[in-house]
């Protein structure tokens, strides 16, 4: 007996790990396979839905329940698109509408279906036998600690002694704790997925909001089974006497096996998708920006178009001095200025510009987006003092018509359309870190020698390029890191890459010297003048 349990544990620490281990290859897998055009298609849809996206996914939810499929994969999702609180609610009065919903079918419809449905489950007349003795106090241990499936428990109550209401009301508070955690997950991996990375209090918070969330649920868990054996203890007899309610050893152990392996197989394809660059490469295709394939999707089109960046190229000579310092305190005064420019970029002639024009005209947008997202808050320390909702990922901007975010301008407009990494010098998040913002517009007619300038400055500055005087270590802005995928689409790796822009990195290549790389850090200051060194 003794031996049984202990194979056991150990089967469910195997599957444990096995799952975390398929949920977290999914991941990095998933952000390859999304980024780029199917992320943009997914995002705009769910963004045109505006406030009807919860009552959709309700819908759905409340459709699932009613058709027993497993719900957790939407919880999760509600969390992901609409956040704790919204998409607490959301699930919440869906899956209680589902339940209710099933549970008038059992009592009501399809009485008898349900029946013959549950003869060969000796623990649920078990169940009906404690229900009928113990009424809704039973129904919230279930629902916390369920012995019956979540979809099978809707029906299976219409078919008890206990009446509508307490059995409704019952079930929505005691699948609240599940329905948070879940939600919960959702929201950590719509974080994750953000193109931006947090601070690592941002991240301790957010982890530590999870492990505690996760430790309440467990706990209330735990809690219920006991006091669901105390009150009926021939519901845990017949449970150990079922055939149903605890597979042979022989059985899990084969289906756990089943399932290592497929973990196994999705852990390698994992490392693939991440360019087999090892732990880093994998922990920044999960935390870090959206991999995408680099393309020069314009390349062919010539034209005399023109648009004209002098309002924004006037307000950069303004306020922005050497190094990229922008007075915000000025800006802000000027800001009807900035707005009209906007407002320009609202109607740009997007298709009718040539390449240049193009790759031009969106940096030029995603530095003035980026000014003017500063501007209305400020004053402030970071950017990163902005709520998350309001920064890279709301939908407020107007380029051409199409409204969108900061990180699909940069992710989906620019990245994969244009050959072209030095953008990551010259797009600028208004950050000490980030490089520097040029006191000039981005010109069509310019923008090779203004991206060699800024890729030239970058690499001669120690705040993003420092090469150790014994050549044995190179430490680099995390931009390399981040987009790291992006500079080895060019140049095959980040040292190649980084070395076209300083010629002492370049002789030691030539050499076959290999400086080990290091990570500077970031600095999330506020690029205002008051913050200048």
């Amino acid at each position: 007996m003794i031996k049984t349990a202990y194979r056991h544990q150990i089967v469910t620490l195997v599957r444990r790990l096995s799952i975390v281990a398929i949920l977290l290859s999914l991941l990095v897998i998933m952000r390859s396979a999304l980024s780029g055009s199917a992320a943009g298609e997914i995002q705009s849809w769910i963004a045109a839905l505006g406030p009807w996206g919860p009552l959709a996914l309700g819908v759905i939810y409340v459709i699932g329940t009613i058709f027993m499929v497993p719900a957790s994969v939407l919880t999760i999702a509600a969390g992901a698109l609409f956040g704790l609180g919204l998409g607490t609610v959301t699930v919440s009065v869906a899956s209680t509408l589902g339940a209710a919903l099933a549970f008038l079918i059992g009592r009501y419809l399809a009485r008898g279906s349900v029946e013959r449905a549950i003869q060969s489950r000796p623990k649920l007349k078990a169940l009906d036998k404690a229900i009928d003795e113990g009424g809704w106090k039973i129904v919230a241990m279930l629902r916390l600690s369920p012995a019956v499936p979540f979809s099978l428990q809707n029906y299976f109550y219409g078919l008890t002694s206990i009446r509508f209401w307490p059995c409704v009301l019952t079930s929505w508070v005691a699948m609240l704790p599940g329905t948070f955690l879940y939600v919960y997950i959702g929201q950590a991996a719509g974080s994750v997925a953000s193109g931006r990375g947090k601070s690592p209090m941002e991240w301790g918070l957010l982890v530590v909001g999870l492990l505690a969330t996760v430790a309440i649920t467990v706990y209330l868990t735990r809690l219920a089974r006991r006091r669901l054996a105390e009150i009926s203890p021939t519901v845990e007899t017949e449970a150990s006497h079922s055939s149903a309610a605890l597979p042979s050893v022989t059985g899990s152990i084969r289906n756990t096996a089943t399932l290592a392996v497929a973990a196994l197989i999705l852990v390698f394809g994992a490392i693939i998708q991440a360019k087999s660059g090892g732990l880093g490469h994998i922990i920044v295709a999960m935390f870090g920006p959206p991999q995408v394939v680099l393309a020069e999707k314009y390349a062919d089109i010539s034209s005399l178009a023109t648009f004209d960046h002098s309002s924004f190229d006037a307000l950069l000579h303004r306020h922005v001095s050497e190094g990229g310092w922008v007075d915000y305190d000025r800006l802000k005064e000027e800001r009807a200025l900035l707005q009209a420019y906007l407002e320009t970029l609202a109607t740009a002639p997007l298709d009718e510009l040539g390449r240049d024009e193009k790759l031009a005209l969106m940096i030029n947008a995603y530095n003035a987006f980026t000014l003017q997202l500063i501007v209305e808050h400020y004053p402030l320390a970071s950017i990163r003092d902005i709520p998350e909702d309001r920064r890279w990922d709301d939908v407020r901007w107007n380029l051409a018509g199409n409204m969108m975010s900061l990180n699909e301008l940069e992710h989906e407009r620019i990245r994969p359309n244009f050959r072209e990494p030095r953008i990551h010098f010259a797009l600028v998040c208004a950050a000490v870190g980030c490089p520097p913002l040029r006191a000039e517009a981005y010109s069509g007619t310019r923008i090779e020698e203004q991206l060699q300038a800024q890729a030239d400055y970058v690499h001669k500055n120690p705040r993003w390029f420092q090469l150790h005087e014994d050549e044995s270590k190179l430490a680099l802005t995390r931009l390399y890191e981040w987009y790291g995928g992006d500079f080895e689409q060019v140049a095959d790796s980040v040292l190649k890459y980084a070395a076209r822009f300083a010629p002492k990195l370049d002789a030691l290549l030539a050499c076959g010297k290999q400086p080990a790389i290091t990570w500077l850090e970031y600095d999330w200051s506020l690029n205002d003048t008051a913050n200048r060194r």
